[in-house]
C-alpha cells in the first residue's frame, strides 16, 4: 500500500522541471521515436539546439511523419532524421550501430524502444520482449560504446547512454531466477508468466545497465555515462494490450508524453553522479530491493546476457 501511495503521489505531485539545456554541436539517438516518449524527447532535444537528432524507428513512414511533426512544432529542419531500426532482429540492430560509426560524433543514444504484448511470442531466439527490451537494448549499446568512447575523446564531453526502463522493475516476482538457465527458462512458454514478463524484462536491464556501469568504472572506461530512469506512468501506445484496469489507472493517473518525455532529457544530460544510477521523477533513486538485496543475481543476469550478446557478435565484449 506505501508503495503504491508513493506512485499516487509521484504522479500527482512531482513536478518534473522543463528541459533548457543547451545541446549546440551535439549529435543525439533515440530509439523508438516515432511515436510517445521517443518523440516527445526527440523534440526536446532539437528545440535545445542539437545538431543532429535521429530517430531509430522500425518504419521508415512512421519516421518521416514524427520528423515532420518534429520540424513544425520546432521551426528546425535540417536536424532530424529517421533510421530504420527493428530490435526484433540482431541484423538490424547491428546495421543500425554499424550506420552510427560514420557519424561526426555521437553525444547521446537514448535506448527508449520496447514493447509489451501480452501473448507469449518468439523473436530471433528469444521471447519477443527479452529480445526487444533486454538483449537488443544492450547489443546495440554495447556495438555503439565505442563511437561514444570516440566522441569522448576527440570533443571533451561526457556522452550518456542512457536506458528507459521503468518503476515497473521493482513489481516483479521473477520466479525464474530460482531455475540455473534463466534465458532458457524465460523461453519456455509453457512456465511463462506474461503477467510478470514487462516487469522483469525491465528488472533486467536494471541489472545489466548496474552491471555495465560497474565495469566501465573498474576498467577506468567511465568517460561514458551509463543510467537508467523510469519517466512514470505516461500516456502511450506501450499498454494498449494491457488490462481493463490499467486503461482506468492511465486515465486519472498519467502523465502527458510531453511531460513524461522530461525525465528522459533529464538523465540523457544529467552529470556523472548518475553513473549506474536509478532516476526517477528526475532525481537519482533506489532501484528495486530485490537488486539491492541479491547482488549475486545481477551477476548471474549479466554472465548469460553477455555470453549471448557474444554468441550474436563475437568480439563485442571486449568493448566492456
Amino acid at each position: 500500500m506505501s508503495s503504491f501511495l508513493n506512485f499516487v503521489c509521484s504522479q500527482i505531485f512531482v513536478a518534473l522541471p522543463y528541459p533548457k539545456q543547451d545541446l549546440t554541436d551535439q549529435t543525439i539517438i533515440v530509439t523508438g521515436a516515432n511515436t510517445g516518449l521517443g518523440l516527445e524527447a526527440a523534440r526536446h532535444f532539437t528545440r535545445l539546439n542539437a545538431s543532429k537528432v535521429i530517430l531509430g524507428v522500425r518504419s521508415l513512414d512512421k519516421g518521416e511523419g514524427a520528423k515532420k511533426s518534429i520540424e513544425e512544432s520546432t521551426g528546425r529542419s535540417g536536424v532530424v532524421e529517421a533510421w530504420r531500426l527493428d530490435l526484433c532482429s540482431y541484423e538490424s540492430v547491428k546495421q543500425f550501430a554499424q550506420r552510427a560509426q560514420g557519424l561526426q560524433r555521437l553525444d547521446v543514444v537514448v535506448e527508449n524502444a520496447g514493447i509489451a504484448p501480452s501473448t507469449f511470442a518468439m523473436a530471433e531466439d528469444n521471447e519477443s520482449m527479452v529480445t526487444v527490451n533486454v538483449i537488443s537494448t544492450f547489443l546495440l549499446g554495447l556495438l555503439i560504446l565505442p563511437k561514444l568512447r570516440e566522441t569522448a575523446a576527440k570533443f571533451n564531453v561526457q556522452p550518456h547512454l542512457t536506458v528507459v526502463s521503468s518503476e515497473v522493475h521493482m513489481m516483479a516476482k521473477f520466479e525464474e531466477r530460482k531455475n540455473p538457465d534463466l534465458l532458457k527458462t524465460l523461453n519456455d512458454e509453457n512456465t511463462t508468466d506474461m503477467g510478470d514478463r514487462y516487469q522483469v524484462s525491465k528488472l533486467l536491464q536494471v541489472y545489466c545497465a548496474r552491471e555495465l556501469a560497474a565495469r566501465l568504472n573498474k576498467t577506468g572506461n567511465s568517460n561514458v555515462i551509463v543510467n537508467y530512469l523510469n519517466p512514470g506512468m505516461c500516456h502511450s501506445s506501450l499498454s494498449r494490450d494491457g488490462p481493463f484496469f490499467l486503461e482506468v489507472l492511465k486515465f486519472f493517473l498519467a502523465r502527458s508524453t510531453e511531460y513524461g518525455s522530461r525525465a528522459l532529457v533529464s538523465a540523457a544530460t544529467a552529470g556523472e553522479e548518475t553513473q549506474g544510477a536509478y532516476l526517477s521523477d528526475c532525481h537519482v533513486a533506489q532501484p528495486a530491493p530485490m537488486v539491492l538485496d541479491e547482488p549475486e543475481m545481477q551477476q548471474r543476469v549479466w554472465d548469460e546476457v553477455s555470453a549471448k550478446l557474444e554468441s550474436i557478435r563475437p568480439g563485442i565484449m571486449a568493448s566492456v
